[in-house]
């Protein structure tokens, strides 16, 4: 079942698999737990066991507290929604049922065989109302269970505990997330960091899970929460501080990438190809000459020491002297195009700039690893600073036939750490290396560039030159904004721009293979080949087994190994 934040299909997703545990009478199991991905237990699996079996008959929901009109206001309860395209709406104003106690708080829970049993197989009127109520309710989740529990013949079982400790800085995690989801504000807890691990040891109520925790965030807690409960793994073990995490995998099929992903991949694995053919040693052997095969099998995120490595894309080619299918995966890194003033300008407050899509406020990074950016994306500007003066900055965007898209200033006070802008640029933006300077009272303090790479696919289709032309054309009238920043050509020293508008005007028109060229050669200034390797054993001796590499997706994890659970309840 598809479910989206807040959505009332999450409701409907719990009550169905009430419904199918309830029908599965060969297994008498006791407590209904929902966990998310990014939970993980801080207790072993025996001592939650021997808790909820000292107290078997309670059922452990955490509550808001008391302010019940000001929760009601918050979760929007007195508000009708409806679920509709991957979307909650917003209709109207609604009364709230006379009679009845309304609750609510963390939609976390441990639940009772006895209560889900009530919940769905009773003919309670209270029961079948609320379910109608809570169909069209903003966070269903986060009420239902507590109100009718509250309101029930078992209201004496409910314990003010979801037995999990929750992350929440809500300076950084509740800035009115989730809108272009919800009619509604909404917020999300904090992922933990090897310094919030205290917290986990130093917590009063019994608690058995914690959240959140994302390993392409910080893997490290992890590994410290993980030996704290079932010890070390053996030193040198393989993989200790490696983590990787699949993006795609053709078995899903291409609906799952965009346009822009799936035209940067196939740029990867090629550039991988051309590497391979270009090694000194490949050379000699004359057993490394490859043709790419379709589209990509798999692609994955990898991670070191808690760094994006870059991204590992498998795909088949053909050997062009063996004439056989080979799988094979390429590792590519990004590059660094950040370049600070020299120390010593002032004030020396800035530490880096990176521009990206799907910035993360509350963790402070860019969800979209590497920035793959294409025409039509929004991308967001960001900057780090140290502490010191208070000051004002300019940044400005530049795109690659030095037309000046925007410029905007930006406060930065003295305790101001990160500071970001999506400036609204009208689309589609034109393909090819961009530069953006930050600078104080027009002294440049640094300067990145990121790419806009060209589209060769559009709509999951090989790019045409007549449907898709206008693409890689650049904003109408070259105008990224209603209002004109080409003022500023002389302050910033920018050459002319005749040279860099001819050679747009000649990308515009490429197509098929010689489209294929611009890309990896705009590809290849911002990302680098680190390695390939063979899924089989292959004719070009250069290549090496990816099982037998360190950084391959098929080389071995011991540590997220799973094997059948043991008689103790642990997997290793």
């Amino acid at each position: 079942m598809v479910t989206i934040w807040g959505g009332a299909s999450l409701l409907k997703m719990y009550l169905r698999c009430m419904k199918d545990l309830l029908e599965m009478t060969e297994w008498q199991w006791d407590y209904f737990i929902n966990l998310s991905a990014t939970d993980y237990p801080t207790r072993t699996n025996a001592e939650l066991v021997a808790f909820l079996s000292k107290y078997r008959e309670k059922n452990y929901l955490k509550s808001h507290g008391r302010d019940n009109a000001r929760f009601i206001k918050k979760q929007g309860l007195d508000r009708l929604f409806h679920e509709c395209d991957d979307h909650m709406w917003r209709l109207g104003d609604r009364q709230i049922p006379e009679g009845i106690v309304v609750d609510g708080g963390s939609d976390w829970f441990a639940l009772t065989h006895k209560l889900v049993e009530y919940v769905m197989n009773t003919q309670d009127e209270l029961i079948i109302k609320l379910k109608h109520f809570y169909w069209y309710t903003l966070l269903p989740a986060e009420s239902f269970f507590h109100t009718v529990l509250e309101n029930s013949h078992m209201c004496e079982t409910l314990v003010d505990n979801n037995l999990r400790v929750t992350n929440w800085n809500r300076k950084l995690g509740c800035k009115c997330q989730y809108k272009h989801i919800v009619d509604w504000c909404g917020c999300s807890p904090n992922d933990f960091k090897p310094q919030d691990f205290i917290r986990l040891q130093q917590i009063t109520r019994p608690t058995f899970f914690a959240r959140k925790f994302e390993p392409t965030v910080n893997q490290e807690v992890i590994d410290i929460l993980d030996s704290h409960l079932y010890g070390s793994l053996p030193p040198g073990t393989n993989a200790l501080k490696a983590y990787w995490e699949n993006v795609f995998d053709s078995v899903d099929g291409l609906s799952g990438l965009t346009d822009i992903a799936l035209t940067l991949f196939t740029s990867f694995f090629r550039l991988g190809l051309k590497k391979i053919q270009s090694s000194r040693q490949s050379g000699v052997e004359g057993h490394c000459r490859y043709k790419p095969v379709g589209y990509p099998l798999s692609v994955h995120l990898y991670f070191y020491d808690d760094r994006f490595q870059g991204y590992l894309v498998m795909q088949q080619a053909d050997s062009l002297t063996s004439g056989q299918t080979e799988t094979l995966e390429t590792w590519v890194v990004p590059r660094s195009p950040m370049h600070l003033s020299d120390p010593g300008t002032e004030p020396d407050r800035l530490q880096a700039v990176e521009v990206g899509t799907e910035w993360d406020p509350k963790e402070r990074l860019f969800r979209n690893f590497g920035g793959l950016i294409g025409p039509l994306d929004d991308p967001v500007a960001m900057q780090r600073w140290a502490k010191g003066p208070n000051m004002t900055a300019t940044v400005v965007w530049i795109d690659p036939t030095y037309i000046i898209a925007t410029s905007y200033d930006i406060v930065v006070d003295t305790e101001t750490e990160y500071t970001h802008y999506k400036p609204p640029l009208n689309h589609p933006l034109r393909p090819g290396a961009w530069t953006v300077r930050v600078l104080h009272l027009w002294e440049p303090l640094a300067e990145t560039k990121f790419l806009v790479a060209p589209l060769t696919f559009s709509r999951k289709e090989p790019f045409k030159k007549e449907e898709d032309q206008w693409l890689h054309a650049g904003p109408p009238g070259n105008e990224y904004m209603d209002q004109s920043f080409q003022r500023l050509r002389g302050i910033l020293k920018l050459p002319a721009a005749g040279t860099a508008e001819k050679v747009a005007l000649q990308n515009l028109q490429l197509v098929g293979k010689q489209l294929d060229a611009w890309l990896d050669e705009s590809v290849g200034r911002f990302w680098s080949v680190s390695d390939s390797c063979s899924a089989q054993p292959s004719p070009c001796q250069s290549l090496p087994s990816c099982q037998k590499t360190t950084w391959g997706s098929l080389s071995p994890d011991p540590k997220s190994e799973l094997g059948p659970v043991k008689a103790d309840g642990r997997l290793r």
